[in-house]
């Protein structure tokens, strides 16, 4: 299935990671899903995170190597390529976000949607992705997903109805994944709990 992200002009692959490359070089933290998810769940190395929409892997990469069990999910093979390069001690799995009950197995303790992955899905595919990591999260598991808001993508109010609608409650909200307060503007992380 095509997503938005497959007609974005976005750098792919390589070229994708030479900006979050640059931003580690000049002293930038560029780990703030990361850091943000392992304060949601402590250090329990026991815990299943998949890293849906995890392009190049840079965050799934970042919690193996912090000690988790990790599983990142793409649709897009050449940010995959990238991923499987960088981290191949993680399990790579190339499947459209809409259809994980027919290529991922088992289930996880917390999902993380980082870099706009919500809004890069094909319009009206939001409520099945949804669904799809419902099925995938333990219940009392968590969901974070970080979007920019823009008024021609999915509004905060429709991904907050279809996730209520997919069995999940929401947990807290911030502006930045360093926990800004929101601030209602231009992106928000959301975490919500599956009920």
């Amino acid at each position: 299935m095509a997503t938005r992200w497959d007609d974005a002009r976005a750098p792919k692959g390589d070229d994708y990671d030479k900006r979050w490359q640059h931003l580690a070089a000049s002293g930038q933290n560029i780990h703030g899903e990361a850091d943000l998810v392992q304060s949601l769940i402590g250090d329990r190395t026991d815990q299943r995170i998949l890293d849906a929409g995890c392009g190049t892997g840079r965050v799934a990469i970042e919690l193996r190597r912090r000690g988790f069990a990790v599983v990142g999910v793409d649709a897009d093979d050449h940010m995959l390529a990238t991923a499987r390069r960088n981290g191949p001690d993680v399990a790579w799995v190339l499947a459209d976000l809409a259809e994980l009950d027919t290529n991922v197995e088992g289930v996880f303790d917390l999902a993380v949607l980082a870099g706009n992955v919500m809004i890069f899905l094909e319009p009206g595919t939001e409520g099945r992705v949804l669904d799809q990591l419902s099925q995938r999260i333990e219940p009392g598991g968590l969901l974070v997903a970080g979007f920019s808001l823009r008024e021609d993508r999915l509004s905060l109010a429709d991904y907050d109805h279809l996730a209520e609608r997919s069995g999940f409650d929401l947990v807290d909200r911030w502006s930045t994944w360093d926990r800004d307060p929101f601030d209602g503007h231009d992106y928000a992380v959301s975490v919500h709990s599956r009920r």
